[in-house]
């Protein structure tokens, strides 16, 4: 054991997890690769958790910050802020919320904290719905409402919170229908459920499920769902802190796979939009934003020096394409990554669009999850250079790939490689 790695273990919490037998130490980084403290290079397709969005050591970021904490790094939100007008600028034009408002936070939790107190205080409500695996950061409300058992610490909870299904296509009651009828029984449970309670203050939903493996309902289910949200008053809140900017490559945010009833009530955002730096936010219509009757300020949300990095990142992700790279290099390792899969009777599902693919393991010849093999995979794959990760409801057995949207074809290719060398070593 490193001494490292003994001294996180004496001064932080046990359930503090760690990657890997030995784990890592990344010391830097640059484009799509990083280093550890010995000296050996990885491809890295986690990115941080989604968080390095555009690339590793980014210059254009670099130099904004750089520039930035030369002048002033932080005042609060009780002072005009140029950069935090900047950026809620362009974030309320990219939006597709009409008469956008923007509060920023620090992290996903954060957000999504923000925007359930927003929706139930809106709705006079702390009854909410939230979807099946689902996860929404780890502060006391958002733990709340996830449905995922293994990012849930307790069942204590402000809020009453009733699960709905659908997030997850292949697994479930419904998962042997067909995608219209998928929909249509997701949509008819939960109008039963909105038939045995009071009225709810907002459904919040991932459009993708990040820790919850990649996993997803058919496109329409969240804009079904809206119809009958409507009729009830129910606010849609949009969880896009895994899927937005551009990663899924069809679409900006990924609310917009299920967008024929026009945008969510509320969207929050955070890890990539900083590309490291700790950037979080709400994006709501402003008589939602502006219902709080009391003060409310967010001391390091919206400090100089991040939101300086967030308008150099969201600036350099729209100039290059990074969507559209997203698309066509996901698209191509999508395609490649099912080729292997084909050959390897554990792996039940290669799932996902854009650079935000699941790879779900499963004992051959049956539905029961493998997260011994996942691991093994995620050790073989580091053992190749290769940085990947892993989650899933089902006892963690999804591996997660998600590099920077400015991945090259030649990387992709040769990241499918090695993680094809790692499941033929652990079959």
């Amino acid at each position: 054991m490193s001494d490292l790695h003994a001294r996180h273990r004496k001064v932080l919490p046990d359930w503090l997890a760690l990657y890997y037998e030995d784990p890592l130490e990344i010391t830097h980084g640059e484009g799509r690769h990083v280093w550890d403290a010995e000296g050996n290079k990885y491809l890295d397709f986690f990115g941080g958790i989604l968080t390095t969005m555009t690339a590793h050591a980014l210059p254009e970021v670099t130099k904004a910050v750089s520039e930035q904490a030369g002048r002033i790094i932080h005042s609060s939100t009780l002072y005009l802020n140029r950069p935090m007008v900047d950026l809620a600028e362009r974030i309320a034009h990219v939006s597709g919320i009409p008469d956008a408002r923007v509060f920023f936070t620090t992290s996903g939790t954060e957000a999504n904290d923000t925007a359930l107190m927003l929706a139930t205080t809106h709705r006079r409500s702390n009854t909410v719905l939230a979807m099946r695996n689902s996860y929404h950061g780890r502060s006391f409300s958002a733990v709340g409402i996830t449905g995922n058992r293994g990012w849930s610490p307790t069942s204590l909870s402000p809020l009453q919170t009733l699960y709905v299904h659908g997030g997850v296509r292949g697994r479930g009651p419904f998962a042997g229908l067909g995608d219209a009828e998928f929909i249509e029984a997701c949509v008819e449970d939960l109008k039963d459920l909105l038939g045995h309670t009071r009225p709810p203050a907002a459904l919040i939903a991932e459009p993708i499920q990040g820790v919850g493996g990649f996993t997803s309902p058919p496109d329409g289910l969240y804009a079904a769902f809206r119809e009958v949200l409507n009729a009830y008053g129910i606010l849609w809140i949009a969880d896009e802190v895994q899927t937005g900017w551009g990663r899924t490559g069809e679409h900006f945010w990924g609310w917009q796979a299920h967008g024929r009833s026009g945008p969510p009530d509320i969207v929050t955002f955070a890890k990539g939009i900083g590309n490291g730096m700790s950037i979080g936010g709400v994006i709501a219509r402003s008589e939602i934003m502006n219902c709080l009757d009391a003060n409310s300020i967010s001391t390091f949300g919206g400090t100089q020096v991040t939101m300086a990095a967030g308008l150099a990142n969201l600036s350099y992700l729209l100039e290059h394409d990074l969507q559209g790279n997203a698309r066509r290099v996901g698209g191509l390792l999508i395609e490649r990554l099912r080729a292997v899969a084909a050959q390897d009777p554990g792996v039940r599902e290669v799932r996902g669009r854009g650079l935000m693919i699941g790879v779900e393991l499963t004992k051959p010849g049956t539905d029961l999850a493998d997260p011994d093999r996942a691991a093994a995979v995620l050790e073989a794959a580091r053992a190749g250079g290769l940085l990947i990760g892993k989650g899933g409801g089902h006892d963690t057995s999804a591996l997660r790939i998600a590099p920077p949207l400015s991945l090259t074809v030649a990387e992709a290719e040769e990241g499918a490689a090695i993680l094809e060398g790692a499941l033929r070593s652990t079959q």
